[in-house]
Parts: C-alpha cells; structure tokens; sequence
C-alpha cells in the first residue's frame, strides 16, 4: 500500500455564520414554486438560475431538474413538456437532476445522472438535517456502456461536520483527531483507493487540514499495483500536493469575499446569488 500526505492552512470557517445561511438557503428554496415553463421561482417571483423542472411536481420525490435543450434556429422554444420527455424520461438522461428526498428539518438527498466523455455517471448526494448540516454522504458510480469491467468504478464519501467543527474546536496543542471527520473511497478493478481530511486549529484561529491519499493494488494484481505506484509515487505526490494547494487558495479566496451578514441581509444577498450567480457581489 502506497501513502501520500499534505497538508494546507486555511481560513476557518464560521460555524454560526454557515449554519445561518444553510439555513436560509433551504428556507428559500422551500418556498419557492414551479413557475411558466417549468421555472423555478423565489417567494419573490425571480426565477432560479439554470434550475428548471422537466417532469414530476415540484420539490416532490422523483421531481427532474436540468436545462431545457436550445431549439433549433427557426423551430421556436422546444416546449417544457417535449424537454422533460427527451430530458427526464430515461434513467440515463444527459445533465439530469433527480429529487429523492426533500424533507429540510431531517434530510435532502439528489441524484445526478451525467454523460460525459462516453462515460455515464450517476452521482448522489445527501445531506442530513439541511437547516443545520450534521453530515453531507457523496455516491458515485460510473460506466463505460459496452467498455467492460475495466472501465466500471464506484465511490462513496461523507463529511461527518459535527465531527468537524469538534475537531476545530481543539486546543492547538492537541493531538488530531483520531478519527477523519471527511473520509471517501473509491474502487476499480485494479486498485482501491481511500482519501481523509482532518483539520485542528492553528495558534492564529485558521485551520490546518491533513489530506492523506492511501492506495493498494486488489487481489493478484497486488504485486503489480505495487511495482506502478513505485515509479508514479513522485508524480501522485506533486499531484496531491498541487490539488490541495489550490483547493486551499480557491477555498480562502471564497472566504475573503464573503460578507459577514445575518438575518434578513444575508437572507437577500442568497437570493439574488440563485436568480443572478454572476451578479452575486459576495456569494
């Protein structure tokens, strides 16, 4: 088994600055309604950007969500009802977005299902108590149709965030925690893989998080993955490190430009960042 490790300083979050605008954001989509063409708009009437139901009812399990395929030139706006036939009917549908939970005070759950690249994937995710996140669990699998058993690979994940803001909370002097609070692996024929992040506080307040990549070779092809990960440890480790790096710099460059609002402020400033993301001055 091969292990690579790395780690970054990043900003701290907030834990009561993020609760507040899960919350509100989960509040406003609640109340929003299915709209002309199957938009999905606000309380206020401003439609949400890029969201737009295809088939079902809206925020009700099995409810499709996606983009309405462009018309071409001279044949006018496809309708919403051809669009969710073409778009929502078929499991494997293109850039589809599937509703199978919708209950804020306990959990959400969605399903995407993407063709990209010849490769069909279907990604889920579930998030737990979403006006105040405890956890967020990620589902992934994927497909070559016709490519055989190599070209087959499937992943889970969670973010366990009561675990993390525990372990934030820690005295710097502290050892880490003994458990990751993010953890995700990943399976393919030929090898497995697990990754885990785990953060404690720096002695200036922000975080110091440790990704930990570790990877084996399955059943007799052991020998084999040990003699690969041999000659590509030194690129696997640049590119660890490399990953992190930028995730850290785009995750505090996020952080500086988030305005520190509450209440009904930040409330508006989440609903003009749905109806207008480009627009949004700080979200």
């Amino acid at each position: 088994m091969a292990r690579f490790a790395h780690t970054v300083t990043v900003a701290a979050l907030d834990r009561g600055w993020f609760e507040e605008a899960a919350g509100a954001l989960a509040d406003l989509l609640d109340a929003s309604r299915e709209g002309p063409g199957g938009s999905v708009v606000l309380a206020d009437g401003r439609p949400v950007e890029g969201l737009r139901l295809l088939k079902g009812r809206h925020l009700r399990p099995g409810a499709r969500y996606g983009e309405v395929p462009a018309a071409p030139e001279g044949a006018g706006e496809v309708p919403v009802e051809h669009a969710g036939a073409e778009a929502g009917d078929s499991p494997d549908a293109p850039q589809a977005v599937v509703l199978r939970t919708w209950r804020p005070s306990h959990s959400v759950e969605v399903e995407s299902l993407v063709e990209e690249d010849g490769m069909s994937l279907k990604v889920g995710l579930r998030l737990s108590e979403p006006r105040r996140p405890r956890a967020v669990e990620l589902s992934l699998s994927g497909h070559k149709p016709g490519g055989g058993s190599l070209y087959r690979f499937s992943g889970r994940g969670k973010a366990d965030l009561a675990a993390w803001w525990a372990a934030g909370d820690r005295l710097p002097s502290a050892p880490p925690a003994a458990r990751a609070p993010v953890s995700g692996r990943a399976v393919h024929r030929l090898a497995k893989a697990r990754l885990t992040l785990t953060p404690r506080p720096a002695e200036d307040g922000s975080w110091r998080i440790t990704v930990v990549l570790s990877m084996r070779g399955r059943w007799l092809l052991r020998p084999v993955g040990a003699v690969v990960l041999f000659f590509a440890r030194g690129p696997v480790e640049r590119g660890l490190r490399e990953a992190a790096e930028s995730a850290a710099e785009e995750w505090n460059t996020a952080l500086a430009e988030l305005t520190p609002l509450h209440g009904e402020a930040l409330r508006a400033e989440i609903a003009d960042a749905l109806v207008n993301p480009d627009g949004a001055a700080t979200l």
